[in-house]
């Protein structure tokens, strides 16, 4: 029977899990070495709490990611934040710095769960623009154009930062989060400037 994420306990669980996990990986310096078994025995829960909570191991640094992530951006941009042009500096320079020190911690063995943790990493990039895109558009703008919308702009931020960040010497931080800003108005200007 599934979860409800909005439960206290699940929420404390789910908090536990995570931090239990943080501290393993502070330990262990990877993520292929940590275990279900491990995470619940550290956590002193039982696998089958786990595996209520999440499918798999995967389901769970899918969450892991997102929540980091979540908890990293809502620092610098509160939930009620709105477009600006300060905020989308500071969305934009939030994922470059994040993107460079996430592959500064990533050890050869975690290479495999590089494409899930970026997936998670970029949903939570698009549920930011369209949140800011439904907030600026007006009425006459359909939904499915904020949401196609938002979700290129996502990625176009997300998959620049990432290619950035696997060779960042080339440009620095500054330089590229000042490209990527111009191209993001250009483009996104055009939904927020009907508003």
């Amino acid at each position: 029977m599934p979860v409800n994420p909005n439960d206290p306990r699940v929420k404390r669980t789910r908090q536990l899990l995570i931090q239990t996990f943080n501290d393993l990986l502070d330990e262990k310096r990877n993520i292929y070495s940590i275990s279900v078994h491990d995470i619940a025995t550290r956590a002193a829960v039982n696998r089958a709490t786990f595996y209520a909570h999440f499918q798999d191991k995967f389901a769970f640094l899918e969450y892991w990611m997102t929540e980091k992530f979540h908890i990293i951006i809502n620092k610098r941009l509160p939930d009620d934040s709105v477009f600006s042009q300060d905020n989308l500096r500071v969305l934009v320079q939030t994922i470059f710095q994040f993107l460079l020190r996430f592959r500064q911690y990533i050890t050869p063995g975690d290479k495999q769960f590089e494409p899930m943790l970026e997936k998670a990493m970029q949903k939570e990039v698009y549920r930011l623009l369209l949140q800011w895109s439904k907030l600026a558009a007006n009425q006459s703008i359909p939904q499915e154009k904020l949401e196609t919308t938002a979700l290129v702009a996502s990625w176009g931020v997300f998959g620049t930062a990432l290619q950035w960040s696997r060779d960042a010497q080339a440009r620095s931080l500054e330089s590229m989060v000042e490209d990527v800003i111009e191209v993001v108005l250009v483009n996104l200007g055009a939904i927020w400037e009907q508003a």
